[in-house]
Parts: structure tokens; C-alpha cells; sequence
């Protein structure tokens, strides 16, 4: 007689993916459990606050894998059991992750603020709390995603703006918005590294807002008129007096050619240039179309050579009256496009200059 000897069962094995006791997990990596030779009964996986951290199942029971952002420095812990073939004793499911530690995390800004209505040549500046390297803006940019309907054609680029500490990432259309069309940024940045041990904040930062009605503005030193259109039609004329700099041979009196953008308004300023004589000289009906401190504004003073001299420090002057017209239908973003005069906008006139660059020029910044 001869006796057959059936192999030993083996009761369920538990894994984890990370192990249990990683230290060093992403925020946005997935916790996994898996049972080898059974199934999970049952698992709960929390925070150290006991928050439930959400997840899902395999069809067969088999593994469990999150599906939630996790907090830097947060402690997971699993608890469960799992079970193998029948007389066989349940496998205990218990063990933590504990994702990386972080010096601080960076800030981050939108421009143009929530539910603003801009205008059709305003950029998105993304704007960042520290510094990142030529790679780190690589990662950066490839979370920092923009969505219109319908669909425009732009690019990312990264410039330094006049005042601020750090690089930012602004956002171009191709071509000027298409009126009206709604936009949104999304920045996540939650598990993305900047310079000296900084990371992106574990929150998502969005931004909506809506391109407003196509409103251009035109300049040239020849006709000495600021013509507006709106939607390709002359909707304005005012006679106008620009920079004297390109009669009198002063390069620093020249209103620069390109396209700036308005940028701010004031209905009551004061304006400076020392090097020509002047201090806190009270102006009117003040739109700033760029740091270098053109405007184009109210001025008394030149009201008589208004459409038939150029005799400002560089700034578009108008008459009262058309000053505050024009003042009161500027929106941050209007393209004013500035033609005719022998310096260009560029970096050193500060802060805004995308417009003043050729596409291809622009698509250069781009870190990818």
C-alpha cells in the first residue's frame, strides 16, 4: 500500500508597494497592498489625523492601490487582513508609509486675477517664491497646464519682470486672444523640486478668467492721432502728442515702438523724471502701457500742439476730455501698438515686453 502526501497549503502573504516602513515616498506616489496566495478581506489605510485615504481594489481582491495626493511628512498606516486558502490562519495587514520631508514649500501667483476680463494681448504670468534651476523649470513648466475653447495657440516662457526676485512663467498666445473665449491655468506643482530642498505647494492653484472685447489702440509719430478700433473698426481718434526724443536727438525721450499692453490706470498720479526737471507733477486720466513710465494721459500743457507736435518726455499725451474717455474704457491687457520711432521696446524698458518679440523669439524661453 502507498501513501501520496498532498503538498503543505500556504496561508496568504502580504506586500507592499513601497515597502512598509519607506520613509522617503512621493506625495503623489500610490500606496499599494497586494496578497499573494488569498485575498484582502479587509483595509483601511489613514492618516495620522485618521482620514480615510481613498483607494481601490483589483476586480479579484487581490490588491489595493490609492489614489490620493498625500502631505509631505505625512504618516500612512495600513490595517487589514487578508485571507488565503481554506484552514489556513488570516495574514495581518500592518505597516506604514511616510512620504519625504520638505525645507518649506514655494509660493505661487496668477496673473490676471479670478473672473477678470483682460485684454486680447494680456499675457499669464505664473509667478513663483524661489528660485529653480535650468532643469528644475523644465519639471516646473510641464506642470503648468492652460485650457481655452476653442483651443489657441501659445507658449510658455520664462522671464525675469522688472521688481521681482524670481523667474516667472508667462504664457503667449501666437496671436492676440480671440475675443471672449474663457481661459484657465492649472499649476500643480505638489511633489516638484526648486532650488534648496524647496518643493511646490501640495494644493492646486487655478486661475479662470475671460478675454474681453478686441480693443486696439494705434500710434505714430507722423499722424500725430491715437486711433482705437474695436473688432477691426475705428471706434476713436484723438489727436495726441508722443515723445519728442527721435526731433531732438535724446534716444531717452523716444516712445518706444512695439506692442505694449496697459498694465494699470490711475484717474490722479504723480509723475517724475528728475533728469529732465520735474517731480511730482499731478497728471489725469493716467494708463500705464509699460514700466519705463509711458502712459498715455491727460496733459494741459501740450494741448495746443496736440495732432501737430510730438513735444512729450515720451509719454502719448491727450486732452481732458479725451483722456478720461480713453481712460475709462482701458482694461489691463489692450494692445497699444506703438509704430514709426527709432528706439524698440525691449527688456530694459522693464517689466512687459512678450509683444515685442517675434514668436520664434518667444518659443526660446521655453525650458522644454
Amino acid at each position: 500500500m502507498t501513501t501520496s502526501l498532498r503538498p503543505a497549503v500556504k496561508p496568504a502573504s502580504v506586500t507592499a508597494d513601497p515597502a512598509f516602513g519607506s520613509e522617503t515616498v512621493g506625495p503623489l506616489q500610490p500606496l499599494r497592498v497586494t496578497a499573494a496566495g488569498g485575498t484582502i478581506t479587509t483595509l483601511e489605510v489613514r492618516a495620522a489625523d485618521g482620514s480615510a485615504i481613498a483607494g481601490s481594489f483589483t476586480e479579484d481582491r487581490t490588491s489595493w492601490t490609492s489614489n490620493q495626493r498625500l502631505r509631505y511628512s505625512g504618516v500612512y498606516t495600513a490595517t487589514g487582513v487578508a485571507t488565503g486558502a481554506a484552514g489556513t490562519e488570516p495574514a495581518r495587514i500592518a505597516g506604514t508609509w511616510t512620504v519625504f520631508s520638505v525645507s518649506d514649500t514655494v509660493s505661487t501667483g496668477i496673473t490676471p486675477d479670478e473672473d477678470a476680463k483682460v485684454g486680447v494681448a494680456s499675457p499669464v504670468i505664473v509667478r513663483f517664491g524661489y528660485y529653480a534651476s535650468d532643469e528644475q523649470r523644465a519639471e516646473i513648466q510641464r506642470h503648468v497646464k492652460i485650457t481655452t475653447t476653442p483651443k489657441v495657440e501659445g507658449a510658455w516662457a520664462w522671464f525675469t519682470h522688472d521688481g521681482d526676485d524670481y523667474a516667472s512663467l508667462d504664457f503667449r498666445p501666437k496671436d492676440f486672444w480671440p475675443a471672449g473665449i474663457e481661459v484657465t491655468v492649472t499649476v500643480d506643482l505638489l511633489g516638484v523640486p526648486f532650488a534648496d530642498g524647496m518643493y511646490g505647494p501640495r494644493d492646486v492653484v487655478t486661475r479662470n478668467f475671460t478675454i474681453g472685447r478686441n480693443r486696439v489702440t494705434y500710434a505714430d509719430p507722423d499722424s500725430k492721432i491715437l486711433t482705437v478700433k474695436e473688432s477691426g473698426k475705428v471706434v476713436a481718434r484723438y489727436p495726441m502728442s508722443m515723445g519728442r526724443g527721435d526731433d531732438v536727438g535724446d534716444p531717452n525721450l523716444v516712445t518706444r515702438s512695439g506692442i505694449h499692453i496697459v498694465t494699470d490706470k490711475k484717474a490722479d498720479t504723480k509723475m517724475s523724471n528728475p533728469a529732465y526737471g520735474y517731480k511730482d507733477l499731478p497728471e489725469k486720466w493716467a494708463v500705464r502701457i509699460s514700466n519705463n513710465g509711458e502712459f498715455i494721459h491727460q496733459n494741459l500743457a501740450s494741448v495746443d500742439v496736440q495732432g501737430k507736435q510730438n513735444v512729450s518726455h515720451g509719454c502719448i499725451n491727450l486732452n481732458a476730455k479725451n483722456a478720461k474717455a480713453y481712460f475709462g474704457k482701458a482694461i489691463y491687457g489692450d494692445p497699444v501698438v506703438v509704430t514709426g520711432t527709432s528706439v524698440k521696446l525691449s527688456a530694459s524698458d522693464g517689466d512687459y515686453y512678450g509683444w515685442a518679440l517675434s514668436w520664434s523669439e518667444w518659443k526660446s524661453h521655453s525650458a522644454l
